[in-house]
C-alpha cells in the first residue's frame, strides 16, 4: 500500500470510530433549546476566530476577495462574526435534522419573496440554496412546498443520518451521478421542485466552467442551465437567514439573474455566481467563508489558500491575488 493510500485508510478508520460519538452528540444537542445552542456555537466560533488555524485564515482570504476595499480592521471583525455564525450553524444542525418537521418549520418567522416558489404555469422550479444561514432548514422548507428532488453529495460521516433527515418529509434524494441527474430531469419535467447547493466546487470530470465570483475565477457548475433548458424549468435562489438572539429564521427567495439558463455555459456560470453574491449581500456574516471555494485554479495560477496563518498575511495574500 502506498503512503498516500495508507494515510487515507487511517483517516477512514478514525472517521468510523468517531461516528457513533458524533451521532450521540447530535442526538443530545437536538433536545436543547435553540438559544443555548446558539450561545455555545458563538463561544466555539469565537475560539476558532481567535486561535491561529487554516479555517479562520481561509475565511479571511475569502472575505478580502469579497470586499477588497474594506479596511483591514473591518475585515477581521467581519471574519470574527462569520466564525461565530459558523459555530451556531453546526450547533443547531442536530436540532434541524432530528426534531419533528413541524417543530423545525415552526422556527421560521417570515418568508420574503415566497411568491417566487409558485408553480402556477405547471413548469418545474430549480431552487438554488447556497451555504448561507441554515441551509438544511431552507431545504426542509422547500420540501414542504411540494414534491422535491434534492441533488445530494454523499458524505463521509453521518451519511445515513443526513439522508434520513432530508427524506423525512418525502423528498427524493438524487446523488451526484448520471442517474441522479436523470432523476432531477424527470422531476422537473413533471412540474416538481429541484433543490441544488450551487456553490460547491464541481468535480474535474463533470461539466463546469470558470466564472467570476468576488472578482476571482471559480470552478462553477453548469448543470443548472442545462437542466433549465432541457426541462423548461424556472430558476430562483432561496436561503434561510438566522435572526438575532435565537429568534428563529427568515426565508428569502430571490429571482435568478438574467442568463442563468443561457445555452452558453460561461454566461450561465457567471449569472449563477452573481446570484450567489446577491444572496450573500443580505447577511454576509452567515456565509460559509471557511470553505475553500477557489481550490481549483486556472492553469499556472497561484494557489489561493496558502501562506502564513496570521490575519495580515491572509489579507495581503488575497490582495496580491486580486492585483494579479
Amino acid at each position: 500500500m502506498s503512503p498516500a493510500a495508507r494515510r487515507k485508510d487511517d483517516r477512514d478508520r478514525v472517521r468510523s470510530a468517531q461516528e457513533p460519538y458524533l451521532r450521540a452528540l447530535l442526538e443530545t444537542l437536538s433536545g436543547w433549546p435553540l438559544w443555548l445552542l446558539h450561545q455555545l456555537g458563538t463561544v466555539v466560533g469565537w475560539w476558532i476566530a481567535h486561535t491561529p488555524n487554516r479555517q479562520r485564515r481561509n475565511a479571511l482570504i475569502n472575505l478580502t476577495l469579497y470586499r477588497p476595499r474594506e479596511r483591514t480592521r473591518e475585515l477581521i471583525r467581519l471574519r470574527n462574526r462569520a466564525m461565530e455564525a459558523f459555530g451556531r450553524t453546526y450547533f443547531e444542525m442536530g436540532r434541524l435534522w432530528l426534531r419533528p418537521t413541524d417543530e423545525v418549520l415552526g422556527l421560521i418567522r417570515d418568508v420574503r419573496g415566497g411568491e417566487l416558489l409558485r408553480r402556477d404555469d405547471g413548469r418545474g422550479l430549480i431552487v438554488l440554496s447556497p451555504h448561507l444561514g441554515a441551509w438544511e432548514l431552507a431545504g426542509l422548507y422547500l420540501i414542504e412546498q411540494g414534491p422535491t428532488t434534492i441533488f445530494y453529495k454523499p458524505q463521509k460521516r453521518l451519511d445515513d443520518l443526513i439522508v434520513a433527515a432530508r427524506r423525512r418529509s418525502g423528498a427524493t434524494l438524487a446523488p451526484i451521478t448520471a442517474r441522479g441527474i436523470r432523476s432531477l430531469v424527470k422531476g422537473l419535467e413533471a412540474g416538481e421542485y429541484a433543490g441544488i447547493l450551487p456553490d460547491q466546487e464541481p468535480r474535474a470530470d463533470k461539466g463546469a466552467a470558470f466564472a467570476p465570483l468576488f472578482g476571482m475565477p471559480a470552478w462553477t457548475m453548469v448543470l443548472v442551465n442545462r437542466l433549465a433548458r432541457k426541462s423548461g424549468a424556472r430558476v430562483i435562489f432561496m436561503f434561510a437567514e438566522r435572526l438575532p438572539v435565537a429568534r428563529g429564521f427568515r426565508i428569502h427567495c430571490l429571482p435568478a439573474p438574467e442568463g442563468i439558463d443561457s445555452d452558453d455555459d460561461a454566461t450561465a456560470a457567471r449569472a449563477l455566481n452573481e446570484g450567489i453574491e446577491r444572496c450573500i449581500d443580505v447577511c454576509p456574516e452567515q456565509y460559509l467563508w471557511a470553505y475553500r471555494r477557489f481550490r481549483r485554479r486556472p492553469q499556472d495560477a497561484a494557489k489561493v489558500y496558502d501562506g502564513g496563518l496570521g490575519d495580515y498575511d491572509a489579507i495581503e495574500r488575497a490582495r496580491r491575488l486580486l492585483r494579479g
